[in-house]
């Protein structure tokens, strides 16, 4: 059996697939670089999910007592029956 040439084609092809096989690991590299720094870095990082929370609200000077009756969001069946409709 005779040993096969590899055409010249095929040689500038793989070394075009292994230049971009390196700019992918450099790019994954990269991204996982950067995760690893945002995660290590950080105080309380939190999410925007479109929703308020607790912690971005400001605080109430005159918090109400512990003991009061919580009040029907206005629009809700059970503030529709604390106006008598």
């Amino acid at each position: 059996m005779l040993p096969q040439v590899e055409h010249e084609l095929h040689k500038r092809r793989r070394s075009r697939n292994i230049g971009l096989l390196v700019v992918l690991l450099a790019f994954v590299a990269l991204v996982f670089g950067l995760s690893v720094v945002k995660i290590t870095q950080g105080d309380m990082m939190q999410g925007y999910d479109h929703r308020p929370r607790a912690s971005m609200l400001p605080q109430d000077p005159d918090p109400p007592a512990a003991n009061a009756a919580p009040v029907a969001a206005p629009g809700t069946p059970a503030a529709n029956q604390e106006a008598g409709e």
